[in-house]
């Protein structure tokens, strides 16, 4: 008898789809104009059609009362950590959110005390530096620095920033808006002045599985000793890799006892519990959506590729190389726009203002879209540029 062979199934993530009228927050933004939007980190695709047929199931059954996280899930999240990262998880570390800024807000009125500080490195996704003020925490910025084309932490500059109150650091790995996997060297160098001042560290992991680079690994800060998980709380979603961000459900994994009470209480009375359709996404996601997802790294491969072509070669502009997400950071500052991003809307495209990561000087495009879609954009921005330059 022969062998059997796995059926190849195909996935189209050529082929736009409207989404408007549909109160899409990216959309929606530029309801009436010709404006691509390439801005909020969502994705124009479908999500995987497992992901989808299993949503129909749980619609079918009719009833979407108060539901508490399935044991199967939790399950499935402790085999995949162990899986890739050799993480061994036990079952209580993990905490359900319906989102994961709910989780960067919530460490941030875990650690610490009113008017104690809170630090991180930018530029970065725009939660980081909210959460702080929002519970009544200072904010310390510390800018990162690019050597080489490639960004990075400043250590020096990060450990004399740190003062007697600083209790949390809140680091984004892989990192938006950079695109930075960063190493077990530079994870390790961070851990360890965290450990040496007492701190606390929050790792925002949710674009942990859209990696670019073949062969550079995601690291979970808290895999990298026993002593920095005892002071890490990891974030995590399927919402970014699935394109499910809507659905919102996260989740957190505190190894620590007395940090995961501090966390738990810091939710009480707030946090609302994920609602049902969101758990039934993410089991389906984790458990059925691998040939979906392997088909997806290779067409955001394909599209990173094209937007660093297109955009080095843009008069005024130009990015380092993205490892990670389907982000690009876009240094416009050679440009000598005011306000580049009004610039590109006024060409018709939709991008994110690098001042709301603290970023002056630089846009976020979003690949994470169909082909002509991009191409679209792209060749609007560099006619807008070449107009500009004359």
């Amino acid at each position: 008898m022969g062998a059997i062979t796995a059926k190849k199934v195909s996935f189209d993530f050529d082929t736009p789809v409207d989404r408007r009228g549909t109160a899409s927050m990216k959309w929606d933004k530029y309801k009436g104009r010709d404006i691509i939007p390439l801005w909020v980190a969502d994705m124009d695709f479908r999500s995987p059609p497992a992901v989808i047929e299993v949503l129909k199931q749980r619609v079918d059954h009719g009833i979407f009362g108060y539901t508490v996280p399935p044991e199967e899930l939790t399950h499935e999240v402790v085999s995949i950590l162990q899986r890739r990262y050799q993480w061994a998880v036990a079952f209580d570390w993990i905490v359900w959110l319906p989102g994961l800024v709910t989780g960067l807000n919530v460490t941030c009125r875990a650690a610490g005390k009113d008017r104690d500080d809170v630090m991180t490195a930018v530029p970065v996704y725009p939660p980081f530096l909210t959460a702080p003020k929002y519970s009544r925490r200072n904010l310390i910025a510390v800018p990162m620095i690019e050597i080489d084309g490639r960004w990075t932490f400043d250590f020096d500059c990060l450990e004399n920033a740190i003062t007697p109150r600083t209790r949390l650091f809140i680091l984004c790995n892989p990192h938006n808006p950079i695109g930075r996997i960063f190493t077990r060297q530079e994870l390790t160098t961070l851990s360890e002045i965290c450990e040496k001042h007492d701190i606390i560290i929050c790792s925002d992991e949710i674009h942990c599985d859209l990696l670019l680079d073949e062969h550079k690994p995601h690291i979970p800060a808290a895999t990298l000793s026993d002593k920095i998980a005892e002071r890490t709380i990891t974030l995590m979603a399927p919402s970014k890799t699935f394109n499910l961000p809507g659905l919102g459900c996260s989740f957190a994994v505190i190894p620590d006892q007395k940090l995961r009470r501090n966390f738990c209480q810091a939710m009480a009375g707030i946090v609302p519990l994920v609602n049902p359709l969101g758990y039934t996404a993410a089991m389906a996601a984790y458990r059925d959506g691998h040939q979906w997802y392997a088909a997806l790294i290779n067409y955001l491969r394909a599209n990173r590729e094209f937007v660093t072509r297109e955009i080095n070669g843009m008069p005024g502009l130009s990015m380092t190389h993205v490892e990670a997400t389907y982000l690009a950071w876009i240094n416009i500052r050679s440009t000598g726009l005011k306000d580049p991003v009004l610039f590109f809307e006024e060409a018709g495209v939709g991008l994110s203002d690098g001042r709301e990561f603290d970023g002056s000087g630089f846009v976020r495009l979003n690949f994470g879209c169909p082909r002509s879609l991009l191409q679209e954009a792209l060749q609007r921005m560099k006619s807008a540029l070449e107009h500009h330059f004359g």
